[in-house]
């Protein structure tokens, strides 16, 4: 029995059917089940390429992407998944749309959907719109869809909004599921989900929004831990506390970068602006405010320095669990000494956990591919079931 048949019987056991034709905001919009189904599809995937099985459902069709920030790893994983399913990615350059001479969000979204089953966008810079612009987004095509516009209604990825960043936080814990050997192995792990100085300002919170809200449904122990005037979203603080009354888990916070790292078993250094700062800055871009912008940037740029001792280093390492927490960055990380004069993380540091980094990244695809996968196909087992028994090689030669 080959394995993506074993998890296809798996994906039998889940009540996913509300899954088909519905989109991926939050990974707290998804029941335990769904969660489930999006990790065991994507190891199917995997398995499935790996033995050099098609695994195109579709003979044509479109996946149009919408980054409104840069973007290196989603974006390609965006692409990667697209094509792993039969669709061809058609990407949205909004600098060479008809958006600059006026043309409005529900316009745009129809144009660019007649043919689409997918729309990944990613909207994560301004506080309170960029989950917004993605709900506009698609309620412009729900009306499409109804009204006839559209042949079909696509389903929305969300490649990273202000809130969460699901298919970054999903192939996280999908590299740490399998780094420690399965789900029933993870309760009471640590993770310490911490800020770390950059020497830049501005970043999203959605990386340490995301790891809180999904984290803490695994019974690990997550400890969010910052500078004073550091704070991510109280309601995602929220999410992450009921997550933990339901199973067990526990979150905590605490301004002391080695307390975090105490024996952890999984640490997770990143960058992030304050909560205030960014509802701040999201305001005096809405104004124009250029002279405003300015000044807060080199405000914040300012407080960031002040926290330089906030690094991932060798000593900091050593207090983990053994010494060998598995460390996890979304990358591109700030490495002391390599990109930058003082960052994030030891040069020494990042290239030791050099391959489980870019294994950590090369779960994103398939994740990606999977969420497609469940919001398509009606029947999702028996699509797998098909997949793995078709001789029908990705290439022939």
């Amino acid at each position: 029995m080959s394995k993506t048949v074993e998890l296809a019987r798996h994906l039998e056991t889940l009540r996913i059917n509300n899954m088909y034709k519905t989109d991926f905001y939050w990974t707290w919009d998804k029941t335990d089940d769904e969660i489930d189904a999006i990790f065991t599809v994507a190891d199917a995937l995997r398995d499935l390429r790996e033995r050099n099985k098609s695994t195109k459902i579709f003979n044509s069709g479109l996946g149009i992407s919408l980054f409104r920030d840069n973007s290196t790893r989603t974006r390609f994983s965006f692409a990667s998944a697209c094509n792993l399913l039969g669709l061809e990615e058609q990407v949205l350059d909004e600098k060479k749309s008809q958006i600059a001479h006026g043309e409005t969000v529900r316009e745009t979204a129809n144009m660019v959907s007649f043919m689409a089953d997918v729309i990944g966008i990613r909207d994560d810079m301004y506080i309170r719109q960029g989950h917004e612009y993605m709900k506009t987004f698609m309620g412009a095509l729900e009306d499409g869809y109804r009204d006839g516009i559209l042949e079909q209604r696509p389903t929305l990825v969300n490649l990273q909004c202000d809130v969460d960043h699901p298919t970054q936080c999903m192939s996280d814990m999908l590299h740490v599921i399998h780094y420690f050997g399965g789900v029933e192995n993870l309760k009471g792990k640590k993770v310490a989900m911490t800020w770390a100085y950059s020497p830049s300002y501005g970043k999203p919170l959605s990386v340490p929004q995301g790891v809180i809200g999904l984290f803490t449904r695994f019974g690990m122990d997550v400890c969010l831990a910052h500078p004073e005037g550091y704070e991510v979203m109280p309601e995602v603080e929220e999410i992450a506390r009921q997550n933990c009354e339901k199973y067990g888990s526990k979150f905590t916070k605490t301004n002391d970068m080695k307390e975090a790292f105490k024996d952890a078993d999984i640490v997770y250094p990143k960058s992030w602006a304050p909560f205030k700062a960014m509802e701040e800055r999201t305001a005096l871009y809405s104004k124009g405010d250029q002279k405003g912008i300015d000044e807060l940037e080199k405000k914040l740029l300012a407080q960031n320095a002040e926290h330089k001792d906030w690094a991932c280093t060798e000593e900091m390492m050593s207090l983990t669990k053994d010494g060998k927490a598995l460390y996890l960055h979304c990358l591109p990380a700030d490495i002391t000494g390599l990109s930058c004069e003082e960052g994030e993380v030891d040069n020494s540091v990042f290239d030791r956990y050099l391959v489980p980094l870019y294994k950590q990244a090369s779960y994103k695809p398939y994740v990606i591919a999977a969420m497609i996968f469940l919001a398509q196909v009606k029947d999702p087992v028996k699509a797998l079931m098909t997949l793995d028994a078709a001789d029908n090689a990705r290439k022939m030669f």
